[in-house]
């Protein structure tokens, strides 16, 4: 009797942001009574994975901190100047993924190292996975994903202490639609 054996290989498949259907984004607390929000307008994010649930996703985010926009030239050229991104020195900033968790349902638990102003820290951010559908125009596969979560801008040394102007807490969110390629 001969016994064969078959591996099935499961290959992680490439998704690509879809930059028209993408938003990288930021709130902080200004005096401590209102919100200034801010965006990124050059990011680029590539998602890998085997699994349909995702669960297995691998995630690598770039965007060009000299891309600020709070919908204030005077503001944003203060954020690139050295007293808080100092693009000179740190035009960008990265993200890679450790793991990418399903926690409940669509709800999913991102870990990953973040680079932001020469300072690499482990983040945990909380991922709404809002489904896949087969686009009606193209007929190419389409994911969308919203993330939020907070981070402290003194773990990345951006801002110094402004205890009183702004807060350390700053909110990220993002909204994205990924191609299977």
């Amino acid at each position: 009797m001969a016994v064969v054996m078959v591996s099935v290989a499961t290959f992680a498949q490439t998704w690509s942001l879809d930059k028209a259907h993408a938003k990288l984004g930021f709130t902080i607390n200004h005096l401590m009574i209102s919100d200034v929000e801010g965006t990124f307008k050059t990011f680029d994010v590539t998602l890998t994975a085997s699994k349909e649930d995702f669960s297995d996703a691998v995630i690598s985010l770039t965007a060009d901190v000299n891309s600020i926009n709070t919908d204030n030239d005077k503001r944003d050229a203060h954020l690139k100047s050295p007293d808080f991104f100092d693009v000179a020195k740190f035009p960008g900033l990265t993200f890679q993924s450790k793991s990418f968790t399903q926690v409940s349902g669509k709800n999913y638990k991102l870990t990953g190292d973040l680079t932001m102003h020469g300072i690499t820290k482990a983040v945990t951010l909380d991922v709404v996975y809002n489904g896949t559908i087969t686009h009606p125009m193209n007929k190419k596969l389409i994911a969308g994903f919203k993330l939020s979560g907070t981070i402290k801008r003194s773990d990345f040394g951006v801002g110094g202490v402004m205890t009183g102007v702004l807060s350390d807490e700053v909110n990220l969110i993002a909204n994205a639609e990924f191609i299977k390629q």
